[in-house]
């Protein structure tokens, strides 16, 4: 019975603590964008990579091209 003396303030305290946590996480705005991180993953940079090769010049494209017909 005395345990009860320490574990219900300790709880008290913990869930204090968890709500301060919490309340912190949606006032800095943890929260707002759920949706757009993973949008994001799975968005294609095919672009980016093509835009790349142009500027690195033949050389690059050659070696590609040797990759995908399977020749080293």
């Amino acid at each position: 019975m005395d345990i009860l003396y320490l574990l219900i303030p300790l709880s008290l305290v913990l869930v204090f603590v968890i709500a301060g946590l919490f309340w912190w996480s949606l006032k800095s705005g943890q929260y707002e964008d759920l949706e757009g991180p993973g949008h994001r993953i799975l968005m294609d940079n095919d672009e980016a990579r093509g835009q790349a090769s142009e500027s690195s010049g033949e050389a690059d494209a050659g070696s590609i091209g040797n990759k995908r017909s399977g020749r080293s």
